[in-house]
């Protein structure tokens, strides 16, 4: 990679349901703490999986003004705080900036305004004899729906909001998809700035993963665990007993910036960003190939453009969904990747802990791999206490542990196949 122009990390914002900011997650990542508990913002009885890691205690007032939350939707608030945490995290001062080189690109899953505005919009619309039809919604839909329902529920409402308050117009996208979105975001942001096309971007990935509307969807798809009696224990990564993922909800949200710049102002540096890729595994919705073929391409594009030796990475922030299928196919496109180095590659997902954040898992895996190489420790895998071996590597079972690690590479999977990996150095 060129000298000239080297992506630093230099603010990190974690909104997880371990905490607020990227200590507390990263403390309680350490200790071995979880957030999945059983799930109070709703009533899950209906539903298979009634678990998860929410957010207890967010207050939105304390990262949006009044005015932005008139139309903001929850996923947007969230996005919000993350954005908010990592520039205050980064201490760049972005006023001084051109705001024609400030880059935004934001992943996320949302899909509609709230529900609450669509129940009261759609129960307004009965016809006398209480059934719904298109031609009464027709009739009443200006009375009928909140004013400002479809200006919420725009995808990408995030994107405007962040360009909005920190006047960024610079380059930008949104990345609607899974954990997949979020990863892919901060690799287009990473490109941004090596490029010469920014000088500073922020990137990440947000989503509600345990609000009604989601978990009732993924609640069908097969990927989640019904082991609700397991509480904690019920996210297992590559152990034998796994039986699928728990959902969470939060944001994550990485300041990117030119390095010599970073250095420049004193900037604490975290890791720099060194390469990025991506892959596309065609075999069928959800459930992945057996030999994770399209996870061994993302992670060999990004380390050829990271400039790996013959080693590979000291760490992996690993996907680690904990269905059969997942797990297995991303254990074999790892050892694919790395060859003789796989059985020396130190490896952890931090899901078990924070839940699955959908659209930010991918980004909490980069920033994950960030903070370990920054602090020379890597967290867990909590609750594998019985190692499949159709999933063999050293997954860091249940207690953290230091390691002076040099490289590493996030790893991010999306539902419909999409493979992402972002390779990260030591700063």
């Amino acid at each position: 990679m060129s000298d000239e122009r080297r992506v630093a990390v230099t603010g990190i914002g974690l909104l997880t349901a371990l905490g607020t900011g990227h200590e507390a997650t990263w403390n309680g990542l350490v200790a071995g703490r979880t957030a999945v508990g059983g799930l109070r913002n709703f009533d899950a009885g209906s539903l298979r999986t009634r678990i998860g890691a929410e957010l207890t205690e967010f207050d939105a007032s304390a990262f949006a003004t009044r005015r932005m939350l008139r139309s903001a939707t929850r996923e947007d608030e969230l996005a919000l705080a993350g954005l908010k945490l990592a520039v205050d995290d980064s201490g760049a001062e972005l006023d001084r900036l051109d705001p024609e080189r400030l880059a935004v690109f934001l992943g996320g899953n949302k899909e509609i305004s709230r529900p609450q505005h669509l129940i009261d919009g759609a129960m307004s619309v009965r016809d006398e004899d209480g059934s719904a039809h298109e031609r009464v919604l027709g009739e009443r839909m200006g009375s009928s729906f909140y004013p400002l329902f479809y200006v919420e529920g725009l995808q990408a409402a995030a994107l405007f909001y962040a360009s909005q308050r920190y006047q960024a117009k610079g380059a930008n996208a949104y990345f609607h998809g899974t954990a997949d979105a979020g990863a892919t975001a901060i690799g287009r942001a990473y490109r941004s700035v090596r490029r010469g096309e920014a000088d500073l971007a922020l990137a990440g990935g947000f989503d509600t993963g345990v609000s009604f509307w989601a978990m009732s969807k993924m609640d069908g798809l097969g990927v989640l665990t019904d082991r609700n009696e397991l509480g904690t224990g019920a996210f297992r990564p590559y152990d034998r007993e796994r039986s699928g993922s728990v959902l969470g909800e939060g944001a994550v949200v990485l300041v990117l910036e030119e390095r010599a710049a970073a250095a420049a102002r004193g900037a604490v540096i975290y890791a720099e960003i060194d390469g990025f890729g991506s892959a596309f595994d065609a075999g069928g919705l959800v459930t992945p190939e057996r030999d994770g073929a399209a996870l061994t391409g993302a992670v060999l594009g990004a380390g050829r453009e990271a400039g790996w030796t013959a080693d590979g990475p000291d760490y992996v922030a690993t996907h680690g969904c904990a269905t059969p299928l997942g797990d297995a196919s991303e254990a074999a496109g790892l050892r694919a990747a790395f060859g003789a180095a796989a059985d020396r590659v130190v490896a952890s997902s931090v899901k078990p802990a924070v839940g699955h954040l959908v659209a930010a898992a991918g980004a909490m895996n980069v920033a994950t791999a960030a903070l370990a190489l920054h602090h020379g420790s890597v967290p867990p895998t909590l609750n594998l206490d019985d190692p499949d071996p159709d999933c063999a590597m050293d997954w860091v079972p249940n207690e953290s542990r230091a390691l002076p690690a040099r490289s590493a590479v996030a790893l991010a999977r999306g539902l419909e196949g999409q493979n992402v990996a972002v390779a990260l150095g030591a700063a």
